[in-house]
């Protein structure tokens, strides 16, 4: 029983964390976009394969809570 509430509670901050990173992977695209608009589409670019890359490593993490 103590187990399931501490994989729950693992899942909950690989879910926290995902939510954090790609909150700051937004948060500093928009800012770069805002300083150099002409780069707009290679910031748009990197940013989507780094919450890519975050949203991966949340979901291993969830797994490994879960198993």
């Amino acid at each position: 029983m103590i187990t399931g509430s501490i994989a729950a509670i693992g899942a909950g901050l690989a879910a926290i964390g995902a939510g954090v990173g790609i909150g700051k992977i937004g948060s500093s695209a928009m800012e770069g976009i805002a300083r150099q608009p002409e780069a707009a589409s290679k910031i748009q670019t990197a940013m989507l394969i780094a919450a890519a890359f975050v949203e991966a490593v949340a979901l291993f993490a969830v797994v490994v809570a879960l198993v």
